[in-house]
């Protein structure tokens, strides 16, 4: 019997991504029924509820299930559950089928269709009122809050049976892993104690760092990166993946590290992604997830350290996937070494604290960055990405918030 964590709300995974003469009856069925575009991040979604990602969620949300996610967190099956998972479309064309019917949700950057959806609600919402729930603010500055509040104005509920992984599997091969692939590779591995090390960017010094804490008390971790759309100027997975890829192989173990990658956009949505990405680690069979500094954040919208308090404000049978705190860590010139707040008694003068965006600025603007940073291994593969950038493809990269510190 399994010690893995249980999948969420769940004794077992509900992916809804159909299989064989099934699928090939569907993708029939599809192509007669009405369309839908989705946009990037809904695709996502749909791709999570796929591939069990999002277990137990069959479909995108009512309502009522929409205003309990934004206010308190719980769906109207008590089921907790931290961000709104949303399908929306224009009037025009949400008048075009009624509830009851059936419609296909197409992609059209990859010219695919990859759900279908029976409507069972169209509905309205306080755009401005989920931006403040989940966002903590209605500035269009922010990018979750302005996409949001450039959704469309009809929002569609329903279950889905979903028809495609999104090309993820092709683009991305043996580093795009579905939940059971990742328990069946622990559970091979003879791991019951996991803890997830979220990120978008390459590692730097700090990251290795967190790693390597929850390895020296856990059986591993499991590095997962965002291989969805990110906001201009951050670095495309495939950079980041070899990146990650070289750290792993100079600087750790063997058998205590696997990188993989999962389908979702960036939200930025701080604290509360942070428990989105706690409630999909569960399925993934993680039983921890590293929460550093400014987790999911973007720009000073949140406290550095507001993403470990909110996981002390939750219930606690909301989640078994369990947060493995971490102060804010740095490379210390008097302890020579990696340190945190809670170990290292020196100055602020002795330290140099890192962070993606100014590992990122320096990087882009062809300054020389310290070993202390980053791996010079690490290095070499991103200042290689940024001397292959055309001057119209790069982007100013600006220091705000906690990590212009």
């Amino acid at each position: 019997m399994s010690k893995l964590v249980k999948p969420h709300g769940s004794t077992e995974l509900r992916p809804l991504l159909l299989e064989g003469d099934a699928l090939a009856r569907e993708k029939e069925h599809a192509n007669g029924l009405p369309k839908v575009n989705v946009t990037s991040r809904e695709a996502g979604d749909l791709i999570m509820l796929g591939i069990g990602g999002f277990t137990p969620l069959d479909g995108f949300m009512t309502h009522a299930d929409w205003e309990g996610v934004c206010d308190g967190m719980k769906m109207t099956s008590g089921l907790f559950w931290p961000i709104p998972i949303t399908l929306s479309t224009d009037e025009a064309i949400a008048r075009g089928f009624d509830e009851g019917d059936e419609i296909a949700l197409y992609d059209a950057e990859r010219d695919e269709i990859l759900a279908t959806m029976k409507v069972t609600e169209k509905y309205t919402i306080d755009k401005k009122h989920e931006c403040m729930m989940v966002y903590k603010t209605t500035d269009t500055e922010h990018p979750g809050v302005k996409m949001v509040m450039e959704q469309e104005d009809v929002n569609l509920a329903g279950p889905v049976k979903v028809l495609s992984q999104g090309g993820f599997p092709e683009t991305y091969g043996d580093q795009f892993m579905t939940p059971a692939q990742t328990r069946a590779e622990f559970e091979k591995r003879g791991w019951n104690t996991i803890a997830c090390f979220q990120t978008r960017n390459p590692m730097h010094r700090s990251h290795e760092y967190l790693a390597k804490i929850a390895i020296e008390t856990l059986d591993g971790v499991l590095i997962h990166s965002l291989l969805g759309k990110l906001k201009p100027g951050d670095i495309p997975a495939e950079v980041r993946s070899n990146a990650i890829g070289t750290l792993i192989e100079k600087y750790f173990s063997d058998n205590t590290v696997i990188q993989a990658g999962y389908p979702l956009d960036m939200r930025y949505a701080g604290p509360r992604e942070a428990l989105l990405h706690a409630v999909f680690r569960q399925n993934y069979g993680c039983s921890h997830q590293i929460v550093g500094r400014d987790h999911a954040g973007v720009g000073d919208y949140y406290g550095p350290f507001d993403a470990h308090h909110i996981f002390d404000e939750v219930a606690a049978d909301s989640l078994e996937t369990q947060p493995l705190k971490i102060d804010w860590t740095f490379w210390c010139n008097k302890c020579d070494g990696m340190a945190s707040m809670k170990t290292c008694p020196h100055e602020g003068s002795d330290r140099i604290l890192l962070s993606g965006t100014k590992l990122r600025k320096a990087l882009s603007e062809g300054e020389e960055v310290s070993d202390k940073f980053s791996r010079p291994e690490v290095l070499a593969i991103l200042r290689e990405y940024y001397a292959s950038l055309k001057d119209d493809e790069k982007v100013e990269i600006k220091m705000s918030g906690h990590s212009a510190l």
